[in-house]
């Protein structure tokens, strides 16, 4: 039976293309979602930054979570929180892949599209929003509320580990079929049987 996940990301280019059309099917989304998406099943968070931004309320994110090894040592380290938003998590997912180094290498994208096959055990997903497997640019439109390191160096640095999790996780759920969507097909890692590229506008 095909069951279908949509992981929506951050990154600026990708992430509009999901509202071209109607997505029939389970909706993940990662950190600030740049819109509101109706009916989500959950949204992924996965290091400490986002957690201590939600503590003190500079940011809102609604709906069920789906929290990390970070998110989680966070929510039982600070006083209160469980007891503010606990109502909001859905579950911990703290499953690790022995390819990605660090739970700091394994950023929300890879948490949630992992979660999505491995957990979920979609067959096939759709990525909306992921740039850097795309381009030299880690930009998120999370980084309008928060802010991170996009210098060059760090930006090399970060894309090379994270495409390197991304290769190794298509190969990982051979039999799932990844649908990436993007504004051109110049894919930054190799294109496995199990990727099917979508250009949108």
């Amino acid at each position: 039976m095909n069951k279908v996940i949509h992981v929506i990301g951050n990154g600026p280019k990708g992430a509009p293309l999901f509202n071209k059309e109607e997505r029939k099917g389970l909706k993940i989304g990662c950190n600030i979602l740049p819109f509101a998406i109706p009916n989500i099943y959950g949204t992924v968070i996965a290091d400490f930054k986002m957690m201590k931004a939600i503590t003190e309320g500079s940011v809102t994110v609604p709906g069920d979570w789906i929290l990390g090894f970070r998110p989680k040592i966070w929510t039982e380290k600070t006083p209160g929180f469980l007891m503010k938003f606990g109502h909001q998590i859905k579950e911990f997912y703290l499953n690790k892949p022995d390819y990605a180094e660090t739970y700091t290498d394994f950023n929300c994208g890879h948490m949630a599209v992992h979660y999505s096959a491995h957990k979920l055990k979609g067959t096939e997903i759709h990525l909306y929003g992921f740039d850097s497997l795309f381009e030299f640019d880690i930009r998120s439109t999370t980084d309008f509320v928060l802010q991170s390191d996009r210098g060059a160096g760090n930006t090399h640095k970060l894309s090379e580990k994270w495409r390197h999790i991304f290769n190794e996780m298509f190969n990982e759920f051979s039999d799932t079929k990844f649908v990436l969507h993007h504004n051109h097909g110049d894919l930054k890692i190799n294109k496995s049987n199990n990727i099917e590229i979508i250009i949108g506008k």
